[in-house]
């Protein structure tokens, strides 16, 4: 019977760097049923980064990149045996799983000194009643095409932000049909006039996390402590996990800098 496993032996190639795009599938509806703050909900990103963390302890990558619903998992090793059935199956269902505990933490409001009755009238309009899940793609690069690579992911963050502020900010005035419509026949540069001089919304004074996602990756840092043996003060260097909210635009230095490349 172990014949009729069609894929179980369909492995990814070693000579690559090996990297997983995690995508939400439907996050339309969750958005709608969650009720989230558009065209950007904290909340919902802290969750998305929670995400990432559980990822990243789990399988100690050497970077993740998240905006909107994408995860993207640069692996450092690549588990399974190089399986792809498995890496296609563990880590969308280790996200889909994650993100309903963390949905349920961040957008269920927990609070003793609240009534039952107020509580509920907070919570009027969230429904966690569904199921969370995600694709999974792997994209095997050379290690010369890895900055390409975020760079690429990076870039597609950013239109997202552009053209999100745009479409929420005609919504205010239009139909969705209207307002599809409309962002069609808009240049970026459009989009940027028309939210500052029509909304006041200047977007380059927008949180960076919206504009060019949140980075999660490991950091060296300087630890003082006294050595317990020779009761003197010591200096030693740890590598911590850092969540990078204020991310500048890729470049190869941000790579070479957190050794990646």
């Amino acid at each position: 019977m172990k014949d009729y496993e069609t894929y179980s032996n369909l492995k990814v190639p070693k000579s690559s760097k090996i990297i997983l795009r995690l995508d939400g599938r439907r996050f339309h509806n969750l958005s709608k049923k969650l009720n989230l703050k558009k065209p950007y909900d904290i909340h919902f990103s802290k969750s998305m980064v929670e995400v990432a963390t559980d990822i990243f302890k789990e399988f100690s990558p050497l970077l993740i990149y998240t905006f909107s619903d994408e995860i993207n998992v640069l692996l450092s090793e690549i588990p399974f045996s190089a399986r792809i059935e498995k890496l296609n199956s563990v880590f969308p269902s280790l996200a889909s799983s994650s993100l309903t505990l963390h949905l349920q933490k961040n957008f269920i409001i927990k609070n003793q000194t609240l009534s039952d009755l107020e509580i509920k009238l907070l919570n009027k309009d969230i429904n966690l009643d569904f199921l969370v899940s995600f694709d999974s793609r792997i994209i095997p690069v050379a290690i010369e095409d890895v900055f390409t690579y975020f760079k690429w992911r990076q870039d597609e963050a950013w239109r997202n932000y552009v053209n999100s502020y745009g479409y929420w900010a005609l919504r205010e005035d239009l139909s969705k049909k209207e307002a599809t419509e409309k962002m069609r026949t808009l240049k970026s540069s459009d989009i940027h006039q028309f939210l500052f001089s029509k909304k006041g919304i200047n977007l380059s004074k927008k949180p960076n996390w919206e504009k060019r996602g949140i980075a999660i990756y490991k950091k060296k840092k300087f630890i003082k402590g006294i050595n317990p043996i020779t009761k003197k003060e010591e200096s030693s260097i740890r590598n911590i996990l850092f969540v990078d909210e204020e991310l500048s635009i890729f470049d190869e230095s941000f790579f070479k800098d957190i050794g990646i490349i």
